[in-house]
């Protein structure tokens, strides 16, 4: 029998959601970074053996929404919950109980599909404490599952695909075998660019940056793709910080996403990218396509 389903990855920003999906599929689908609301839309991984196949989504973290975009997402992060086979809700156990996670919870109360209770970061946080923070949770809400593990390190990984296999249902292969995520290309290539900026940058900039690829081709007379990137801003002001002075951040952001999406695309990438002003452009739903950002 070849079972396959969906699970949703839930929980507030900045739990480990993304770098869970990446360890369960064994590849990087999804972009990684320390600041919360990383992931924007909703990211597919997908893991296929022999005897099953799971797509993962990784669900832009629920917040408080400060403007259109973060209502979007929080939107479509608890649309997602009525269309999996299993949620897998996640909590920093590291950093304690919170708010966010209760706020999920309460959201949690009119589903019907089994939710897995996942303390991440138990190795940061130590088995005893990862232990206390799941048996705080399980007074609110009855779980299908709980247990603890390491995103980061892999650990008791294997324990957390066997609970999640008990709920998927006999199904057909929905993706070739060696696909580990339906995006597009140039949606990988903007998001790895957008890694770099969040991870070289700090202040207001990672939450208003967007990047734009405008051209992905490969030159008729050599083994070599020519990307073109705009990456847009709020602010006169962010879009100097990008820049950094006399361009050194935006050539060592250019230099580190140019080796990922090399390895990305097997190939070598001549890569340029721009710096550009859209004002509030987080608030202006007509500009998010261009972004690559699909919300309904």
């Amino acid at each position: 029998m070849f079972r396959s389903g969906f699970v949703a990855l839930l929980g507030r920003p900045n739990v480990g959601k993304s770098t869970l999906m990446n360890t369960l599929i064994g590849s990087k689908a999804a972009i990684i970074s320390d600041k919360p609301q990383t992931t924007r839309n909703q990211i597919r991984g997908i893991l296929t053996t022999d005897s099953y196949q799971l797509i993962f989504l990784d669900t832009p973290g629920v917040h408080k929404p400060r403007h259109k975009l973060g209502e979007k997402m929080v939107s479509l992060a608890l649309r997602t919950l009525q269309e999996v086979d299993v949620i897998l809700f996640l909590v920093d156990a590291a950093a304690g109980p919170g708010r966010g996670d209760e706020y999920i919870i309460g959201e949690l109360q009119d589903i019907k599909t089994p939710v897995i209770l996942v303390a991440n970061k138990a190795d940061a946080a130590g088995a005893g404490k990862a232990q206390e923070i799941i048996a705080h949770y399980c007074t609110f809400y009855p779980f299908a599952a709980a247990l603890c593990l390491s995103a980061l390190t892999g650990a008791n990984k294997e324990q957390l695909l066997s609970q999640v296999l008990r709920f998927i249902p006999e199904g057909p292969l929905y993706y070739p075998a060696d696909m580990v995520t339906d995006q597009p290309e140039r949606f990988i290539v903007a998001e790895l660019i957008r890694e770099k900026i969040l991870r070289l940058t700090r202040e207001e900039i990672p939450h208003a940056v967007a990047v734009e690829i405008t051209e992905l081709a490969k030159r008729p007379d050599r083994e070599l793709i020519d990307i073109h990137a705009n990456i847009y801003v709020e602010k006169d002001s962010q879009k100097g910080i990008v820049i950094g002075k006399n361009g050194s951040m935006l050539k060592e952001i250019g230099q580190l996403a140019r080796e990922d999406i090399e390895g990305l695309l097997g190939s070598a990438v001549f890569l340029q990218l721009w710096v550009k002003v859209k004002p509030d452009w987080r608030n202006k739903e007509g500009l998010w396509p261009s972004f690559g950002l699909d919300l309904n």
